[in-house]
């Protein structure tokens, strides 16, 4: 095995994604299993989750990683719908090496008229989600951690909850601010149970969410010429960060907030989608 395998794959290492079917999610799922885990993806729409694993599965054995996927529904907008997530997972497996908190919800409108019951929307799935999934699965994180191969725990933030950037989108880049915060704290006080927690930040990726402003080729190229780096993100940029972080050389990282950005957030003004 030479030192690029030994570092970042992660042969029989189980994971969940949440909101893996679509965009990021399903980059970071892509990537998981071709490095040989066994990963479970799930979202509110459960036979596209399937569908989406099926497809990610054929890959795999076409390349012949030895990772595995399994989609299936998941709602982590609500407490009954974590319980039933939970549930789900610990039917599945007794431990979890890596949990992906990438679901995600957003609302963009002028400040204005931004309606009140879309703020709490947001916050519920981004931050409130997010903290009880992860409170819920702390025993199967616990039950894979070692000293030298700790637990994963990788959050989805995003370079609007690093910079004062709006766009419209105020609930969405607050929460994400609460993400990284919250990251930093969980990584503080479970370092001790030997689970690393990180966050992605990430600036524009093409993924449903961002399909206004990154749909088509020319869109992409248009939001890319704001960029400092010159385009958008790729699925490659999110896959070595994936590695990196799950596997045996970001073992040693935690309370990191990494961004995927393309250099947005050490730019001053601009806005993430440009004008």
């Amino acid at each position: 095995m030479g030192i690029a395998e030994e570092l970042f794959l992660v042969t029989g290492k189980k994971a969940l994604v949440t909101g893996g079917a679509t965009g990021i999610g399903r980059m970071i799922a892509t990537a998981l299993v071709r490095a040989g885990a066994d990963v479970m993806i799930a979202s509110r729409k459960g036979e596209e989750c399937a569908k989406v694993a099926a497809e990610i599965d054929a890959l795999a054995k076409a390349e012949k990683t030895g990772g595995k996927i399994t989609g299936f529904a998941g709602n982590v907008a609500t407490e009954d719908g974590i319980s039933h997530l939970v549930a789900e997972v610990k039917s599945r497996t007794d431990r979890l090496h890596i949990l992906v908190n990438n679901s995600g919800a957003t609302w963009g409108a002028p400040m204005a008229e931004f309606p009140y019951g879309s703020w709490a929307r947001v916050l519920d799935v981004n931050v409130t989600g997010l903290f009880h999934l992860t409170r819920e699965l702390l025993p199967l994180l616990q039950a894979a951690a070692t000293p030298a191969d700790p637990a994963r725990v990788i959050n989805l933030g995003s370079v609007m909850g690093s910079a004062p950037i709006g766009d419209g989108a105020y609930s969405y880049s607050a929460s994400k601010a609460a993400v990284h915060h919250l990251t930093k704290i969980l990584a503080k006080e479970l370092a001790g149970k030997h689970i690393t927690f990180n966050a992605f930040a990430p600036g524009p990726f093409q993924s449903k969410m961002t399909a206004f402003a990154t749909g088509t080729p020319e869109k992409a190229e248009k939001v890319g010429k704001a960029v400092p780096l010159g385009r958008i993100g790729s699925p490659d940029d999110i896959a070595g960060a994936t590695l990196f972080l799950c596997g045996k050389g970001g073992a040693y990282v935690t309370g990191a907030i990494l961004p995927l950005d393309g250099g947005q957030s050490v730019e001053t003004g601009g806005k993430v989608f440009g004008e």
